[in-house]
């Protein structure tokens, strides 16, 4: 069984709009601590396709499908 999370945003979660086309769209800031927790991997699930999102001991981050 997979686990759904839900994560809500405040405006303070927000960066300043960038424009796409001729219309501003407001990007998600996510800290990545919200992300991780105390893991160093999390699973992203896009367009029906899992991704990993490591941590290396760098503090760098890695996305792999």
């Amino acid at each position: 069984m997979k686990k759904q999370s839900h994560i809500s945003y405040t405006p303070e979660d927000f960066d300043s709009p960038v424009k796409h086309g001729s219309t501003p769209v407001a990007r998600p800031r996510v800290h990545s601590a919200d992300l991780f927790g105390s893991a160093h991997e999390v699973l992203i699930e896009h367009a029906g396709e899992e991704y990993r999102l490591r941590l290396t001991r760098q503090g760098k981050l890695i996305l792999t499908k």
